[in-house]
């Protein structure tokens, strides 16, 4: 992992500098908390979604030029019409609802939380592109997978902080199981929908996306999640869960890049 910061870090660029600040203002987020009190991390969450989408757009900016701007738009409505869909219907993630915890909403789902889905979809691609190089189904798949693994981390966190509700509970620290089927599902579509775009406009969507800044982005998202539930907010089984399933995909990819 050294030699894939040094490698994309020198010299210096903008990607890197707003990694930097991104990673900063996670590391911030604790201490919010502790100064100001409970509550006060949703101001670190949402500068940390902010930081982090930054970055994801910066990386795409380099490679994809003209495409960035399609999947900056796609992906926030396509996930937020499958909240919508999902909060109002129980269809496909289960029965949930938002609580009024985060503002603004739309059609009462969060506008951070489709910007969630921007910051974390491409760095799930550049995972599929790595593994399953050449293998658009497989390469889809995988990415919607990794996609879905680092909502194991995800959901009980959010469920802790009251960000929202699940109704009947369930048999992962009281998350339906269905909800993460429900993840697969939905990031499979999209990713599949914006490879087909990219494919009609002659774009080879995951050999183009930069593997190693989005690769990075995945792996420090791994690493924080873990630290953050298991040593500051007390989430221990789900820090554990969370770090095995991410970590799948990381083992991965050292054995398939030769790290």
């Amino acid at each position: 992992m050294i030699d894939l910061i040094a490698s994309l870090y020198r010299p210096i660029t903008v990607v890197s500098i707003l990694t930097g600040a991104w990673v900063l203002v996670m590391v911030s987020v604790p201490i919010v908390r502790w100064v100001a009190g409970a509550g006060a991390e949703r101001v670190g969450i949402a500068a940390g979604v902010f930081a982090q989408v930054a970055v994801v757009i910066a990386a795409l900016a380099s490679s994809l030029a003209w495409f960035t701007v399609v999947i900056v738009a796609l992906i926030p409505v396509l996930g937020w019409a499958s909240e919508v869909l999902g909060s109002k219907t129980g269809v496909p993630f289960g029965d949930y609802h938002y609580t009024e915890v985060l503002q603004p909403q739309v059609a009462h789902v969060p506008v951070l939380i489709p910007l969630a889905w921007l910051m974390m979809m491409p760095p799930a691609w550049a995972v599929g592109a790595v593994l399953a190089p050449g293998m658009p189904l497989a390469q889809w798949a995988i990415a919607a997978a990794a996609f879905t693994a680092w909502d194991v981390y995800l959901d009980p966190l959010m469920v802790e902080w009251d960000f929202w509700r699940w109704k009947r509970g369930g048999a992962y620290l009281g998350i339906p199981l269905v909800n993460y089927v429900g993840w697969f599902i939905v990031a499979f579509a999209i990713t599949a929908a914006l490879a087909l775009i990219a494919a009609a406009a002659g774009i080879a969507l995951f050999d183009s996306i930069p593997h190693a800044p989005l690769i990075l982005v995945f792996l420090v998202t791994w690493l924080l999640q873990f630290i953050g539930q298991f040593v500051f907010w007390g989430l221990r089984t789900s820090a554990i869960a969370g770090f095995v399933a991410m970590g799948l995909f990381a083992a991965a990819m050292v054995v398939r890049l030769g790290w």
